[in-house]
């Protein structure tokens, strides 16, 4: 049937480009990203400890944000131990304030573990400059010999003996130069991600003093994670005219990026799940930057400077920066947005092109998790109701589809009677459409309107922290991860790994039982090239959905059979007969040998 055969070609082309790009671009840039991680735990396990060679960054010059740093080669233990700290605990953090610059770079978020074992680590954000690995936030100002010392990458502040941050007891850091300029700093953060920076700065001093606030957000390496085409990790941020901005990690190695002078904003580096930012004053007038230094400790850095205010003799002024650090949590970012006001904030979750569509299916599956308790159950619920809200023009499609049925033994006395007069045909063809009222693109609008939604729906899956981990039932315990069992050890049955190439887990496989009794829902195609296609799709997309996430197989294969149990009903309100079964039969009917 032709419009049968139209059906299936369009979610065969529409699909074939995401499965293609996960089988030939995701699939080889998950075993890289498994053996490099694979050769980092080694080089952990095998390198010698070094003494640090100077972790701190220089003082920075006027101008310009800090940016030089000395080859990192401390432990974690020994980065720690360097320069005293004020400690950080809270129900989602723990970590260390680096009095030493006053940074954010011990910071390990508490609701994480590297897998879905609760034994594994929590996941650190931070680690200090001495190490390999650091990450860091830091504010700080830049003077002139006229201002004396400003505080600085190198610049030790006093902390209150015993102090600790938590939740509900900020902490008060002070900080007073030979100009008599006294910089007073007070830490508070809530109970999740959010830290408030309130500087006050007053001047005892007898000359006024000109200088300019920076922040930084500063890291060493890339994420081992390869990034891929669906999801952005580097730089980013909504600043002034320009809005979101985002780049890569290899951009900006070629070139730094520098937006307009803004005011407003936000700034910052982003992973798959975590994320540092900087929220500067928002009615601070700044220059904001995304650059990559070479020198000494190879590093990608996001920062901003602000316009220069003075501080005359006997007054003081009061700054305020926001740093978020932590998970990209859906609710707490989009609580963050509107308590704090800060423009565009949810976009620090790539929602991708359809934001549209994903953020609100997302809120869809949120709904249904708070309901439920179960994030593979709020998937089946979500693909519920896509069905209700596409029922009409799925109605009108398999309406459709009965019609092209119904009048197909008329289609096949044309066929006869033109013979090779194919423009012949065709002109009857659609003379019996108009006669019957049959519209043969009817089937293709409903197909071609759900792309979109697919292409959402994976995209919420592989992106969203609230996917991370999260089980469904029995083998399932990542929904963002692809199903763990492989056919060629029997579900896990016999004690070896299979190749990766024929893994198969057991939810392929129901999808690819799931689209092959779809596919039988109606006659095969005449043509034998396009019988094969079909016979053979359900076994391609077995084996190239094995890699993608679980939540997105089970999604499918639950479409599948809402699918085949809508059309049976409509088939069978408008009197059409229902193939499966005849086909089904035919598939292991013997073929008569041909005559001689």
């Amino acid at each position: 049937m032709e419009n049968n055969r139209n059906y299936f070609i369009a979610i065969a082309l529409s699909v074939l480009i995401v499965l293609g790009w996960q089988f030939l671009y995701m699939n080889p840039r998950i075993e890289a990203q498994r053996k490099a991680q694979e050769a980092q735990k080694a080089q952990q396990q095998t390198e010698q400890v070094q003494q640090p060679a100077g972790g701190q960054a220089p003082a920075q010059t006027s101008g310009s944000a800090p940016s030089g740093q000395a080859a990192a080669t401390a432990t974690l233990e020994q980065a720690l131990a360097k320069n005293p700290r004020v400690v950080i605990d809270t129900p989602a953090l723990s970590g260390s304030i680096n009095l030493a610059g006053a940074r954010l770079d011990d910071l390990k978020l508490k609701g994480y573990h590297e897998t879905v074992d609760d034994s594994s680590p929590i996941i650190t954000l931070f680690s200090p400059a001495d190490t390999k690995d650091g990450y860091f936030t830091e504010l700080g100002y830049i003077g002139s010999d006229a201002t004396g010392a400003v505080p600085g990458p190198t610049t030790l502040w006093t902390a209150p003996e015993g102090a600790k941050l938590t939740e509900k007891t900020p902490v008060t850091l002070s900080y007073t130069n030979d100009k008599g300029l006294t910089f007073t700093r007070t830490i508070s953060v809530d109970d999740r991600y959010m830290f408030t920076v309130a500087d006050k700065i007053e001047n005892t001093g007898q000359a006024p003093a000109s200088l300019s606030s920076y922040g930084r957000v500063t890291r060493y390496n890339k994420p081992t994670t390869p990034s891929i085409y669906v999801l952005h990790e580097g730089f980013i941020g909504v600043i002034g005219d320009d809005g979101l901005i985002e780049t890569k990690y290899s951009a900006v190695e070629e070139e730094a990026v520098q937006p307009a002078k803004s005011t407003g904003g936000w700034l910052g580096i982003t992973d798959k799940y975590w994320a540092a930012t900087i929220i500067p004053p928002q009615t601070a007038t700044y220059e904001a930057r995304f650059s990559h230094f070479a020198d000494g400790q190879p590093r990608y850095q996001a920062d901003y400077k602000d316009d220069a205010f003075t501080v005359a003799p006997g007054q003081s002024i009061e700054l305020k920066n926001l740093v978020f650090a932590g998970a990209k949590e859906v609710p707490v970012i989009d609580g963050y947005e509107a308590s704090y006001s800060i423009p565009k904030f949810d976009r620090l979750i790539d929602w991708g092109w359809f934001y549209f569509i994903t953020k609100p299916m997302f809120k869809m599956m949120d709904f249904f998790y708070r309901f439920f308790g179960n994030f593979g159950v709020a998937i089946l619920c979500t693909t519920i109701v896509v069905k209700l809200l596409f029922f009409p023009l799925a109605n009108k499609q398999y309406a459709s589809m009965a019609n092209m049925k119904r009048v197909q033994p008329k289609m096949e006395e044309l066929k006869t009677k033109f013979g090779d007069d194919r423009m012949g045909l065709q002109q009857a063809m659609m003379q019996l459409y108009k006669e019957e009222k049959i519209n043969p693109i009817a089937g293709c609008w409903p197909v071609a309107l759900q792309i979109p939604i697919f292409f959402s729906l994976y995209k919420v899956i592989y992106i969203t922290i609230e996917m991370r981990h999260a089980p469904f039932f029995g083998w399932i315990k990542d929904l963002s991860a692809p199903d763990p069992t492989t056919i060629v050890n029997l579900f896990g049955l016999l004690p070896f790994e299979g190749p990766a190439l024929l893994h198969l887990g057991v939810w392929p496989l129901i999808m690819g039982i799931t689209m092959f009794v779809q596919m039988r829902m109606n006659p095969t195609p005449p043509d034998p090239t396009q019988a094969m296609i079909f016979n053979w799709m359900p076994l391609v997309f077995m084996f190239m959905l094995a890699s993608f996430p679980a939540g997105l197989v089970i999604y499918w294969a639950w479409n599948n059979t809402l699918s085949v149990a809508q059309q049976g009903l409509i088939m069978k309100r408008h009197g059409v007969k229902i193939e499966l079964f005849d086909n089904l039969k035919g598939m292991f009917r013997r073929k008569p040998a041909p005559s001689k």
